[in-house]
């Protein structure tokens, strides 16, 4: 009996090896893509293009460009707030300074810009895949769910907006900062030792 047991069943099938150095490739390339971020935005805003063209072009499937904005205001409202929300003050790790005198602490994002970009770039994916089968083309009066995610968008980016108000808080770095020393120090008039 030598297909039970022994060494026979160490030998894994080809299919399953073959799907899981698929899945090695892939996490590979995406792992050597993480520092190229330009280039990454601009690979998505082409698929986007594409999807766009598809939609476009086949004059329907609005209702999964509708779920697709959705998501992807999902997406946005993540990227934008902070890991640690300050209206949750009884959590342990690190808060937002909100004052002047506070410890500097840098904006750490709920969801980082890779998984912004990995998932939004998923989402464009599948949802042209989508626009392959009839079945997702549900007939929708289109303007309607255009006026409808537009209402949604400004009411969730005005209340993203105060919270950044109110908090004190930009989820966006602009260039490096400098540090510019102590005023008045008794240490930095003192010698330098060279």
């Amino acid at each position: 009996m030598e297909g039970i047991g022994g060494d026979g069943a160490s030998v894994a099938s080809p299919m399953p090896q073959w799907g899981h150095d698929s899945w090695r490739m892939y996490q590979y390339y995406l792992d050597k893509s993480t520092p190229h971020t330009t280039y990454r935005w601009i690979g998505t805003l082409v698929i986007v293009a594409i999807y766009c063209l598809r939609v476009y072009y086949v004059q329907g499937f609005y209702i999964v460009a509708y779920g697709l904005g959705i998501y992807l205001l999902n997406l946005l409202i993540g990227f934008l707030s902070p890991l640690v929300d300050p209206e949750l003050e009884g959590s342990d790790g690190p808060l937002l300074p909100t004052k002047g005198s506070d410890e500097f602490k840098p904006f750490i994002r709920r969801l980082p810009e890779f998984k912004f970009w990995y998932s939004m770039t998923k989402a464009f994916c599948i949802a042209f895949v989508m626009t392959f089968f009839s079945v997702f083309d549900v007939p929708v009066f289109w303007p309607i769910l255009l006026c409808y995610w537009i209402v949604l968008f400004v009411l969730t980016m005005r209340r993203q907006i105060g919270h950044m108000i109110k908090y004190k808080y930009i989820p966006f770095s602009i260039g490096k900062q400098k540090y510019s020393g102590k005023k008045g120090s008794a240490s930095s008039s003192g010698s330098r030792g060279d």
